[in-house]
């Protein structure tokens, strides 16, 4: 029997490769229904296996049908197999795309949204999360709080009220899993399919891909080097139910929503009956001042719900944010949390509120704020001194990336496609939004470019492309 050659060194038993050589063998025909099988002691000793093994695979084989034994007659393949055509194997074709090697689990040059992984204090977070480890309680092996972990939630009320301005309570505090996590409850919480709901142009395209994927209508507003044109969304789209903004940092321009656009946006929200959501997914990041006040510090009509993540400011794998809603929205939070709850694994939730309150997130946000401030420098000047003639690059008052305005015959989504071919993430400023602005930008996260020389030599990668 040339089907039954084995291979010791696959990951599969020798017991599950006999019952796969075989069960190949009876649905292509090789072995017709009444056909006798080697028995098993007989085949244990042709292959020099124990008889256990064979006997197995033989057992396999008898419970789904395949075979029969018949006493003195031996093992058969079933006779009633005869009324059934063969079946062929089902051919394994490669799959249409591998999502097995997700770009997302590589980092490239550039890439957005990656904060300075070197400069992660790994040895403080390893000892708490080994102490975390050696506390667990049984009640800490169920499933994790439906709003997040008291613990976190207390943790977070306490920073956002002296960082951020935001004077909130822990149960106004829900842990979720992302951002994406985050918009997922307001969808269901606070709208319904159909209504409209303003976002920031140029912008973040996955809210609006998300907000579409609800059955929301996107209402694209214009922004301007005061943030969020107001006006334009309440001629654009009056009767909008909800706004999402970037105010801290524009995403992606970067420039701040001014004091007179921010209470616009209040009275548009309070007159219209609609909510704000203040996506701040950087506002730590303000290196020619302090950072500024939360929108939701001004908010005095209970509209603004405030978004924060954990993934910029400590690591995207965390996968932890939280939103904050006003008291009167607690008990409508509850209820949706309830069914959708995922605030994320109770042990991650633990570890990051040690952090908290042992007082290490605070010292890493005021280390990583004076280590982006040199990377920016940094990037910028050696980007500058090679591309100088190509680019010119945008001062800007915070973030984590930079803006690199095309000059000349060049056009940002053909050097940014260029780029990613050769092995440096970027993307193109012209395709975040859809309203006509003419904008071409290269949008660069400068974050992890730790010296001048790196810069130089990542410019003239980009310059040998533009050539």
């Amino acid at each position: 029997m040339d089907f039954l050659q084995l291979d010791t060194g696959a990951a599969d038993p020798l017991y599950r490769q006999i019952y796969l050589r075989f069960r190949d063998a009876i649905t292509q025909g090789l072995l017709q229904p009444g056909d006798r099988i080697p028995a098993a002691r007989a085949l244990a000793l042709e292959l020099g296996l124990a008889r256990g093994t064979v006997e197995s695979a033989y057992g396999l084989l008898t419970a789904e049908g395949y075979v029969e034994a018949r006493g003195q007659a031996g093992t058969v393949v079933t006779p009633a197999l005869a009324r059934h055509a063969p079946v062929a194997p089902t051919p394994r074709h490669a799959p249409a795309h591998d999502n097995l090697g997700d770009a997302a689990s590589t980092t490239m040059p550039f890439q957005m949204g990656i904060p300075a992984l070197d400069a992660f204090p790994r040895k403080v977070w390893a000892r708490l999360a080994a102490r975390a480890v050696r506390a667990m309680r049984p009640q800490d092996m169920i499933y994790p709080p439906w709003a997040g972990l008291p613990e976190l939630r207390i943790a977070i009320a306490a920073y956002l009220q002296l960082s951020r301005g935001i004077d909130c309570t822990p149960s106004q505090v829900f842990i979720t899993n992302g951002y994406r996590n985050s918009m997922e409850l307001v969808t269901r919480a606070l709208l319904k399919p159909g209504d409209g709901v303003w976002v920031e142009d140029p912008g973040y395209p996955p809210t609006s891909d998300l907000l579409r994927e609800a059955g929301m209508r996107v209402a694209p507003v214009a922004v301007d080097g005061e943030g969020v044109m107001v006006s334009h969304g309440i001629a654009s789209a009056p009767q909008a139910r909800a706004a999402i903004v970037t105010p801290g940092h524009q995403s992606p321009l970067c420039v701040s929503l001014s004091l007179p656009r921010r209470l616009a946006l209040l009275d548009w929200a309070a007159q219209s009956g609609a909510w704000i959501v203040e996506d701040d997914y950087d506002g730590e990041y303000r290196y020619v001042s302090r950072p500024l006040p939360a929108l939701q510090s001004l908010d005095r009509e209970g509209r603004v719900l405030y978004s924060g993540t954990f993934s910029k400011v400590l690591f995207p794998a965390i996968r932890l944010a939280y939103i904050v809603v006003s008291p009167a929205q607690v008990p409508r939070f509850e209820e949706i949390s309830r069914t959708f709850a995922a605030s994320g694994p109770t042990l991650m939730q633990h570890i990051v509120a040690d952090f908290m309150n042992e007082g290490h997130f605070a010292r890493h946000i005021q280390r990583m704020r004076r280590l982006y401030a040199e990377r920016r420098e940094i990037a910028a000047e050696g980007l500058s001194a090679v591309l100088g003639k190509h680019v010119r690059i945008d001062p800007q008052p915070g973030g984590m990336h930079l803006i690199l305005r095309m000059k000349g015959h060049h056009t940002d989504r053909a050097v940014a496609a260029r780029m990613r071919e050769h092995g440096m993430s970027a993307l193109a400023l012209s395709e975040r939004g859809v309203l006509p602005h003419g904008a071409s930008a290269l949008l660069l996260a400068f974050t992890n470019v730790d010296t001048p020389e790196r810069a130089r030599e990542l410019g003239k990668r980009i310059l040998k492309l533009m050539a």
